[in-house]
């Protein structure tokens, strides 16, 4: 009894969500965005005002000039998972993003700490981009806004900020009006603001090759000594290296691609907006790869332009752009390039702002949270409640809190969505349809009640099947995927997700001992590898689902297995203290969800209804767990 309820509980926590709409239902969301409209949006998201300060930061220290290699390598590490967020838009045109598409694939458990983990990264995302919207202007105005607000209302509290940002409040509450006003209008506002963003780029591009010079992607030790005599002490002059266009070797180029790779985060915020385009089908494939496109031509042209106008150790850290300016001679494109910060950081914070809500409704909708947050207004077609409540709860991180300590929590959400994601394109791939499966299951059902003596005929079987099992897995006979075989690839791709995180704990924990040789690292990581080549020829050798898609990833299965481990590995990365704040925002989410969402899923209901209806319908009496894809 008690090993019955166990196995029941655990079937709750795997249950996962049809891949249709259900119900063939209507989206209750106003479908009103363009391929143009998610572009902006990804854009806006993406592009915000670390592009005016991660270059100078990441030049000066990590790469010089190689920074341009930097960039193209973080985007085409970036492309991996943005493939993989165009096929699923592609497969299931609907709000949620990964939270949606883990719950399809992985089950509600997995779905659940994927959703709640986004609503995490969105919220401080949102305030971290409030508050530094107020910091530009705070020091556009000589710092008078801090200075009044720490002498009037000054706070003393640990782990808070020195003053409440009521400018920051303000933004918040304002855009979150906006949201409500209906997607389009929204879509509006981030056009305007990326379009000037993407105009001040384009005049800091041109800027560069007019004025830039490229004897500065080939300085020498001469030329740094005559940098240092030369110095004013207005700024302090970074490492040399040694010198040319890879100042820092190919190891610099690495850690300063892994800083630019955070550059590109943003994008996945179009995947949240599949009830809401036209015809997301094409739309949300089209506009990942076009904002990922264009983010690139950005990123790569601000940092050539900014280091060919100023050498690479004597960029500003805080402020190149504006720095690189007064250095050659155009002081007033300062003003430009504040104009296109704020630009920048406008449309940052409503890309931040737009998926939140859209996360929420989901989850709220399938029951995992308060159904009153998946409450719809019947003029504007948005999710009102969700937005509301959101938007508030940013605007009160963005009065009270100093979120730069908290920034790492961003990227945890953000990888494991990635990695969710990468891990869903690969097993659905290899799926049968489902019209297939509800066959496989009449099958099944028919071989159970068949006489005893043709099953005792089969005893013999298996020690010849055994024989043959490898052979089976490298060469299948089938051409089409069956429910075997989808359950291979399901049972392999778990195997190479638990594979992938112990090697990616190698090198990111031991790196020097696996590097300099060490017996047991070096034994371990070459095992590591064997299995992981031989479990990837396993899945490679699987039939794949042959329905048309308007747009496929590529050269599966190494293109998911390479994001997978990429956005791993960087999760390594993360301090303990990073890791322990992530562990109490998921005590409070597993609070819910195991307090109010087990109970409350729309997939409980499912599985109830077959039971009080007749028992006699065959594909309603399989247990839902066993299948990814339930009518």
């Amino acid at each position: 009894m008690l090993c019955q309820r166990v196995c029941q509980f655990g079937q709750k926590l795997v249950r996962r969500r049809p891949l249709e709409t259900r119900g063939g239902s209507e989206s209750h969301l106003a479908r009103c965005l363009s391929t143009m409209d998610l572009v902006a949006l990804g854009v806006g998201s993406t592009l915000g005002a670390g592009v005016y300060i991660l270059a100078g930061a990441v030049a000066k220290d990590k790469a010089g000039p190689a920074i341009v290699i930097c960039f193209l390598v973080a985007a085409l590490t970036s492309v991996l998972s943005g493939l993989c967020y165009a096929e699923f838009g592609a497969r299931v045109p609907c709000s949620g993003s990964s939270y949606l598409y883990s719950y399809v694939t992985v089950g509600q458990l997995c779905a659940f700490i994927t959703g709640w983990t986004l609503i995490l990264s969105y919220v401080i995302g949102s305030a971290s981009v409030a508050r530094a919207w107020s910091s530009a202007i705070d020091s556009m105005t000589g710092n008078h806004i801090s200075r009044v607000l720490q002498g009037s209302f000054s706070l003393h509290v640990p782990n808070l900020a020195q003053y409440p940002d009521f400018f920051s409040l303000g933004l918040v509450l304002l855009l979150t009006g906006l949201l409500v006003l209906g997607a389009s209008e929204s879509a509006l506002v981030t056009k305007i603001f990326t379009g000037m963003n993407l105009l001040v780029l384009s005049f800091i591009f041109l800027s560069g090759f007019i004025k830039g010079d490229v004897h500065h992607w080939k300085l020498t030790q001469q030329d740094y000594e005559l940098a240092k005599s030369g110095s004013n002490d207005t700024y302090s002059l970074g490492p040399l290296g040694s010198g040319g266009f890879v100042p820092f070797g190919f190891d610099g180029v690495l850690r300063g691609a892994a800083t630019c790779f955070y550059a590109f985060v943003g994008f996945d915020c179009i995947a949240t907006a599949g009830e809401e385009a036209r015809n997301p089908q094409r739309s949300i494939p089209l506009g990942i790869v076009i904002s990922l496109f264009i983010c690139f031509l950005a990123y790569f042209g601000v940092s050539a332009a900014l280091t060919l106008m100023v050498p690479y150790y004597q960029i500003h850290s805080d402020s190149p752009l504006p720095q690189a300016f007064l250095y050659v001679g155009w002081a007033p494109a300062r003003y430009v390039v504040a104009a296109g910060t704020l630009c920048a950081l406008s449309s940052s914070l409503l890309g931040a702002m737009f998926p939140m809500p859209r996360v929420i409704y989901a989850m709220a909708e399938d029951g995992l949270l308060f159904r009153c947050l998946a409450r719809v207004h019947v003029r504007t077609r948005t999710p009102i409640i969700a937005t509301v409540v959101s938007g508030t709860l940013a605007a009160f991180m963005a009065l009270l809190f100093e979120l730069s300590d908290l920034v790492d929590l961003m990227s945890i959400g953000t990888l494991l969505a990635y990695s969710l994601v990468a891990f869903s394109v690969l097993v659905l791939r290899y799926q049968p349809d489902q019209d297939l499966r509800k066959n496989e299951k009449t099958e099944v059902e028919i071989t159970e009640v068949k006489p005893e003596p043709e099953a005792s005929s089969l005893a013999s079987v298996p020690e010849a099947g055994n024989s043959k099992t490898l052979k089976s897995l490298c060469n299948p006979i089938n051409t089409i995927p069956t429910r075997k075989s989808g359950q291979t690839v399901y049972g392999c791709a778990l195997l190479l997700a638990l594979l992938l995180t112990i090697l990616c704990l190698i090198l990111a924990q031991w790196p020097s001992n696996l590097f300099s040789g060490d017996p047991l690292c070096t034994t371990s990581a070459g095992l590591l590898l064997l299995l992981i080549f031989g479990i990837t020829f396993i899945i490679w050798r699987q039939p794949q689902n042959p329905t048309p898609l308007n747009f496929k990833v590529p050269a599966l299965p190494v293109l998911p297995l390479m994001s997978i481990f990429v956005n791993i590995y960087l999760m390594m990365q993360m301090t303990p203290r990073t890791w322990a704040q992530f562990g109490i925002w998921m005590l409070i989410g597993f609070a819910i969800y195991f307090g109010y969402g087990i109970w409350h899923s729309m997939e409980k209901t499912n599985d109830e209804q077959p039971r009080a209806s007749s028992s006699q319908t065959a594909d309603k009496s399989v247990p839902s767990a066993e299948f990814p894809h339930r009518k």
